[in-house]
């Protein structure tokens, strides 16, 4: 029978949230956590610690996932997809069990909930509920699980149209940033993000001795009937496509207004996280650090993707531009990974969602403060991918991409209109410091489109002539 480590690793390989696909990774090791099952129980409950190392003598360094494991004595029929392996159990009396993905098993969900809603603690494992002002959400202890199919780089979970738990996936020792600031939010009395009902930290092993901990999921309140802003936003793109000759303010389906609604909902949380976990100041030379590294990411980017190379010395005079800026910039906790996917629509509002910044970076990075401006240059450029990511149904036509370019244009503006409104200062008084997070933004979004989406490389790179051109 095959080992227990090469069926772990085949079934982390076809996940959406196994994030070392494309590299020379291999399973080298897994640990298992307390049973969250009472002995005895079926299906058996546990987490299962995922350890990712490269080939011997590389620097490739030792990654953790957690995959929660549901141990069956039969196979189940409708959790095929979920079958991460058939083997001997040492844990169970060396019993004969079909083991699964315990997130997709509606009978090993209920574990998480429980443990959220009367806050157990058990060896290495604590549930925190979080108890906000006036708060009065509760969650049926009978409501059923279903997963989402959304997600990418975590695991989230509704449980009867009430709460939502993401359970992360790859870990870090220390504070989940998303955990972190929308607790903090909802402790504020904040009604920009989903009320968090609680969350859930680990402790596991650590390679080479001694243990590590940090949390491993959070419950926040599901938001009914409300809509992604990148769908809503596509919506509006499309009916713009589909007028003759209409503008953008002309189109019904304008959402420039609701641009406008998003950036004074920015603001108000940029305002919020401010108060609640403080700021710091950015003084120059911290400025020249930045540029010097921004500088590096387009030397980069440029060496690997040909068709950067004519805009390098246009982009790279933004960033000389903020290495001789000579003004303090406040920084403080901000999104870190802003764009339309990370916003909801809902019957009250706007919502911001997904703290927990860009994934590929280190968590000391993600928690680390920074400027307001480069949230509002994320959704800046988010604007640019909605209007132009549906441009392939109309190759050549020169007016739909014009009027692709006036959407963006369009949104953009009352994006930070409606930004300056509530923040009381305008962020395109300081275009230094704008378009350099904007280049940098592309920058990233070119190398991104090169490795993953070759077709919408041509999005970053129309940015990245404009930007040089400026």
């Amino acid at each position: 029978m095959t080992s227990h480590l090469d069926q772990v690793q085949s079934f982390c390989a076809g996940q959406r949230w196994f994030g070392e696909k494309g590299h020379d990774v291999h399973v080298d090791a897994m640990a298992t956590s307390v049973w969250l099952s009472a002995e005895d129980a079926w299906p058996a409950v546990r987490i299962g610690f995922v350890y990712c190392a490269g080939p011997p003598g590389s620097e490739f360094p030792i990654r953790v996932y957690q995959l929660p494991l549901s141990y069956h004595r039969e196979p189940v029929e409708n959790l095929g997809h979920a079958l991460v392996g058939e083997w001997v159990e040492q844990d169970l009396d060396d019993t004969q069990v079909w083991v699964y993905d315990a997130l997709h098993d509606k009978e090993a969900t209920p574990y998480w909930l429980e443990g959220l809603t009367h806050g157990r603690r058990l060896e290495g494992l604590e549930f925190h509920p979080v108890h906000a002002p006036d708060h009065a959400t509760v969650v049926p202890e009978n409501a059923q699980s279903l997963v989402l199919t959304v997600e990418q780089s975590n695991t989230s979970l509704v449980f009867g149209d009430v709460a939502l738990l993401k359970v992360f996936r790859r870990l870090e020792p220390g504070s989940n940033p998303g955990v972190e600031i929308e607790s903090a939010l909802t402790e504020a009395g904040s009604e920009l993000v989903p009320e968090v009902l609680g969350s859930a930290r680990g402790t596991w092993p650590r390679p080479g001795g001694g243990t590590d901990s940090g949390e491993l999921a959070m419950m926040t309140v599901f938001q009914k009937n409300a809509t992604d802003g990148w769908a809503f936003a596509c919506s509006s793109v499309r009916d713009l496509y589909a007028e003759g000759d209409l503008h953008a303010e002309e189109v019904g389906g304008d959402f420039a207004a609701e641009s406008y609604r998003l950036g004074a909902s920015t603001a108000q949380v940029h305002s919020e996280l401010a108060k609640a976990l403080g700021t710091d100041v950015w003084e120059p030379a911290k400025l020249v650090e930045h540029a010097a590294a921004m500088r590096r990411r387009l030397e980069a980017a440029a060496s690997a993707i040909p068709e950067l190379a004519p805009h390098k010395d246009g982009l790279a005079r933004w960033f000389d531009a903020l290495a001789a800026y000579d003004q303090p910039v406040t920084v403080q906790r901000i999104h870190g990974d802003f764009h339309l996917g990370q916003v909801l629509r809902t019957i009250d509002g706007w919502k911001l969602i997904d703290f927990e910044g860009e994934p590929a970076k280190s968590l000391i990075e993600r928690r680390a403060l920074d400027t307001p401006v480069k949230d509002i240059a994320g959704m800046m450029r988010s604007f640019d991918y909605a209007a132009r990511s549906l441009l392939a149904d109309h190759q050549g036509d020169q007016q739909i991409a014009y009027r692709a370019a006036e959407w963006a244009n369009r949104n953009q503006q009352a994006f930070v209109d409606g930004y300056a409104e509530v923040a009381g200062s305008d962020p395109r008084e300081h275009g230094v410091l704008l378009s350099a997070f904007l280049a940098d933004k592309v920058i990233y979004e070119t190398l991104y489109e090169a490795r993953n989406r070759p077709t919408w490389l041509p999005i970053p790179l129309a940015a990245a002539a404009q930007l040089a051109e400026q």
